[in-house]
């Protein structure tokens, strides 16, 4: 794997951190990694207007995660007060289970911590138990919180089956 470089995104970026998050999630391209949801979800995962208002989000960061001069990995990381928050994480399907992921997670946790932040925390779709216990390998638990999943708004996807929701989970930094 080559060295991987991170830097901040920028609004030129937006439509290639839509296509990655897309293909990390969603439709055929989101089949060769293992983070798929095309078996819950169809249709978009994000889109330019919500990406865009990550990258100029005054209150975080996307991150982006670069190899060979290719997007490689994304990841919004916000902070609200002494807590930190992520989102958009995503790693080209190609490249998942080769570290890259773990490596963009680690450098969002950094950044919280540079903020004071004490805790991370996010939400995931409670069905994809896989990545659940990713998360938790990496310290990460459940805090007991559901949260219920935007039925109606297609901006997040058209749900193939009537019982998603996304559990809360949290790490101390």
């Amino acid at each position: 794997m080559p060295d991987l470089i991170f830097r901040p995104a920028v609004p030129d970026d937006v439509d290639a951190i839509v296509g990655l998050v897309t293909a990390a999630y969603r439709g055929e391209a989101s089949t060769a990694g293992w983070t798929t949801e095309d078996h819950l979800l169809k249709g978009q995962r994000t889109d330019a207007a919500m990406v865009a208002a990550s990258v100029v989000d005054p209150s975080g960061e996307v991150v982006l995660a670069e190899a060979g001069g290719s997007l490689v990995g994304c990841i919004h990381v916000q902070r609200a007060g002494g807590r930190a928050h992520f989102g958009m994480f995503a790693v080209d399907p190609t490249r998942q289970a080769a570290g890259t992921g773990s490596a963009l997670l680690a450098r969002a946790e950094d950044q919280a911590r540079t903020w004071g932040c004490s805790t991370m925390d996010l939400e995931v779709v409670g069905q994809r138990a896989e990545l659940i216990a990713w998360y938790e390998r990496r310290g990460y638990a459940a805090t007991g919180e559901t949260k219920p999943f935007p039925y109606g708004d297609e901006r997040f996807g058209v749900p193939q089956r009537d019982d998603l929701h996304f559990v809360v989970l949290r790490r101390d930094l």
